[in-house]
């Protein structure tokens, strides 16, 4: 079995978050780690080049393949910032209806800046996303 292109790196998540441009977005991903950091209980690991995880947990699909990843992450992508919940976002316990402006895939959440988005929402869906993902 081929292993994820993208592992966890010994690289200082401290300096990656300085270089992150502009100021605004700097400071929200900031307080992004702050928060994913007192949910998950763990420090940030920079995974890859650009994404910043907490937490780990090993995982096996029904096609055999298994690999590790983050429970819960982000990256402060050109376009937005990408929150990064590896369990389906189309879980039935899970509601984005009441977290402000976003976008999303089967397992990411796009946001522009943290004003647009509730973070006490925000923060419990983090929170769920994780209690599912350990749950498979």
């Amino acid at each position: 079995m081929s292993q994820n292109k993208t592992q966890p790196t010994k690289s200082n998540v401290t300096a990656f978050l300085e270089a992150v441009s502009p100021a605004q977005k700097r400071e929200d991903c900031r307080t992004i780690a702050t928060l994913m950091q007192e949910i998950t209980g763990e420090k940030p690991v920079l995974w890859g080049k650009a994404i910043i995880g907490f937490g780990d947990y090993s995982y096996k699909y029904a096609s055999g393949r298994e690999g590790n990843w983050f429970l819960a992450g982000f990256s402060p992508r050109k376009n937005a910032i990408t929150l990064y919940l590896y369990c389906d976002l189309d879980h039935p316990e899970l509601s984005l209806d009441k977290m402000g402006t976003h976008k999303r895939g089967k397992g990411c959440i796009y946001i522009k800046k943290l004003t647009d988005v509730d973070l006490k929402v925000l923060k419990g869906l983090i929170k769920k996303a994780i209690v599912l993902t350990k749950a498979h």
